[in-house]
């Protein structure tokens, strides 16, 4: 065991490296959305999905 280890040990750090990359981006996105910012960054003024993205609240 310990001598895949450390064969493999740079394919596991960059592996690790990237999982945290990811889990970092989707925490930012969970986070957008509970803000109720939109995921594209542009707004919805223009976009014709609007009404599917935003319920109206009532």
């Amino acid at each position: 065991m310990l001598e895949f280890l450390s064969q493999n040990i740079g394919t596991i750090i960059v592996l690790l490296i990237l999982l945290a990359v990811v889990a970092a981006i989707i925490a930012g996105q969970v986070k957008a959305k509970k803000q109720g910012r939109s995921s594209c960054g542009c707004g919805c003024s223009g976009c014709p999905n609007s009404g599917a993205c935003h319920s109206s609240k009532k």
